[in-house]
């Protein structure tokens, strides 16, 4: 047992030194971290207008990505639902509305098939147009057998529905099919380009977030001059005098990822009520969905990101100009 005592403690002394110095290092940045953020909160005038300047700059470009993501998703609720029509020729007869009925649900892609007889058309017509009146002046029903059939998942696109249609046009005693898909392609099409508008506008909201932390950095490095040439003089590294800076960079996007996450959820909440009046009224599904927990981390993180990115930018620049030569030379 004598033995063993001074192994063990040799082995503890030698590794004392790594452990010391690691727990100095995390030491050192836990405390760099509080002075900073205790810097940004003497100052709190000139960090909450930094904070809300990048909280607008991210919140836009995320505010018009959820706003498409919602239309996107409305859309493909309409596709997934979508119908076409056949109509038959007038002088059809019930027979051949049989015999057209059964070929079309044969098919692979097709997946219902619902009749409506041109009595049954006339008198919703009837029911809902409120010209019951006129229409009894009329000499025959002039509305034609009708077939509403639901396309197989597979085929619900572009490609798949135009060979549905040439298919279904080809058919016996059909006189035309209706397809409304056009107006959701160019919905479609107009979102998409939305989206590509907003990515844009996000990259460079994104730089002058990088450009407004960077001059905010860059003031910082100023006020404090005189202190970084006597950290430099008695011996700091780079790394040691830059850390501070970085870690403001830090703090600012921090800040600025809150305050946009605020300002989304007061957004969404405040136009939340008009929104669902509106889609009842329409009888739509449409709802603005706010963050995920997910997206909530993703935009902290890329607004930590961006502050930091802008704090080493300013440093890189700034700070490295910064010499004690300078001291020398001012004499």
């Amino acid at each position: 047992m004598a033995t063993e005592r001074p192994s063990r403690r040799g082995a503890a002394a030698a590794r004392s030194p790594w452990r010391q110095l690691l727990e100095s290092y995390f030491l050192h940045h836990r405390k760099t971290a509080h002075d900073s953020a205790l810097r940004l909160w003497r100052s709190p005038i000139a960090s909450l207008m930094t904070w809300l300047v990048m909280g607008i700059a991210l919140a836009l470009p995320v505010g018009l990505l959820l706003l498409l993501s919602s239309l996107q998703g409305v859309s493909a609720g309409w596709e997934s639902t979508a119908r076409v029509t056949l109509y038959m020729e007038q002088g059809a007869s019930t027979e051949q509305l049989d015999r057209l009925r059964v070929q079309v649900a044969s098919r692979k892609d097709v997946t219902d098939v619902a009749v409506i007889t041109r009595e049954e058309a006339l008198a919703e017509f009837r029911a809902s147009s409120g010209l019951a009146d006129a229409l009894d002046y009329l000499d025959e029903n002039p509305l034609p057998h009708t077939l509403l059939l639901t396309p197989s998942p597979e085929v619900r696109n572009t490609q798949g529905m135009q060979r549905l249609v040439d298919s279904l046009e080809s058919l016996d005693s059909v006189a035309r099919v209706q397809v409304d898909l056009g107006w959701l392609q160019r919905l479609n099409t107009i979102t998409d380009l939305l989206g590509r508008g907003v990515w844009a506008l996000g990259l460079l909201l994104a730089a002058a977030v990088i450009l407004v932390i960077g001059n905010t950095i860059r003031l910082a490095i100023e006020n404090r001059r005189d202190e970084i040439l006597v950290a430099k003089l008695v011996g700091g590294t780079d790394t040691f005098v830059r850390r501070p800076f970085l870690y403001t960079g830090i703090w600012y996007g921090l800040g600025g990822g809150i305050v946009a996450f605020l300002l989304l959820q007061a957004t969404l909440w405040w136009m939340s009520g008009p929104v669902e009046r509106l889609a009842s009224l329409y009888r739509s599904q449409f709802e603005l969905t706010g963050l995920s927990w997910d997206g909530t981390l993703a935009l902290l993180i890329i607004a930590v990101a961006l502050g930091w990115l802008g704090a080493w930018l300013a440093v890189k620049r700034h700070l490295d100009a910064i010499e004690p030569s300078q001291i020398e030379a001012s004499r």
